[in-house]
């Protein structure tokens, strides 16, 4: 991990292994460059509701759960919180998978003294708590549309694109999603409140963000199906949303590329 930036603290969510629209190799190439002490695997890490249905485990979805064993087997600290795609993992809540503790939520101090409630947030959903199956009828329509979305990237970059995220743009561009996402903000906000925290961290809804509401902090990994993003802590304890897609269109820029050339002769004079 030569040239990688390190945090005091990582958090991801809503990875969706074991589907076709997961980004397995976006999320590789950012673990490659980012380490921390601490990982917070935010829900959805794993889709059993997809695995269900059919086998689909390509080898670069193996990579990333080995890369995150190797960190634990290091002594990095990784709690897996589960969401509702991974909810079986809520029957071993206290247990550890090679080195992975498994908790229902997890309290987090930043270094400045916040306290943070670490949930994915689909016990905030009334569409998941209260209509299980419309949640499973919405999962199958997504679903479709993220296979819209490999095939229409595929044409794109036969033309030099970048990647896009279709069910990303249709989210922004309907209102009642919009309104969707700020109730539920607001809800999580509600929760950490009532818990006396001084903020939350979550995921399930696809939609990252880092905001205030009421004073409290409001943070949302976001995906690595759509949006590829995570949050990360900094050692003044600073809080930053990293867009990993937009980093690696950045990269690809012939200004980027040129940097990339000027670090690794530099790395070079350094072993010279």
């Amino acid at each position: 991990m030569d040239g990688s930036v390190r945090h005091r603290t990582i958090f991801l969510s809503d990875v969706h292994l074991g589907t076709s629209g997961c980004q397995a190799g976006m999320l590789l190439d950012f673990l490659k460059h980012n380490r921390a002490d601490t990982i917070y695997l935010i829900g959805d890490i794993v889709d059993a509701w997809r695995l269900r249905r059919g086998w689909f485990w390509p080898q670069a979805h193996d990579d990333v759960v080995q890369d995150l064993l190797a960190r634990a087997h290091d002594g990095v600290r990784i709690c897996y919180v589960p969401g509702n795609h991974d909810e079986v993992l809520r029957n071993y809540l206290g247990t550890h998978f090679g080195g992975i503790e498994v908790v229902e939520t997890a309290p987090h101090v930043t270094a400045d003294g916040r306290r943070l409630l670490i949930t994915h947030g689909d016990q905030f959903d009334s569409i998941v708590v209260n209509a299980k199956w419309l949640a499973h009828l919405g999962d199958r329509a997504y679903e479709f549309a993220l296979w819209l979305n490999t095939w229409l990237n595929r044409a794109r970059r036969l033309w030099g694109g970048q990647y896009w995220s279709l069910s990303n743009w249709a989210k922004q561009q309907v209102k009642q999603a919009v309104s969707f996402i700020s109730e539920y903000e607001a809800v999580l906000a509600d929760e950490a409140r009532r818990k006396g925290f001084d903020g939350v961290i979550c995921g399930h809804i696809h939609a990252a963000c880092i905001r205030k509401i009421d004073e409290l902090d409001y943070i949302n990994t976001g995906d690595w199906v759509e949006s590829c993003t995570a949050v990360v802590e900094s050692a003044d304890g600073s809080l930053h949303l990293i867009d990993w897609a937009a980093e690696m269109r950045r990269r690809e820029t012939p200004q980027g590329r040129l940097a990339r050339r000027s670090q690794n002769r530099q790395k070079q004079k350094e072993v010279a």
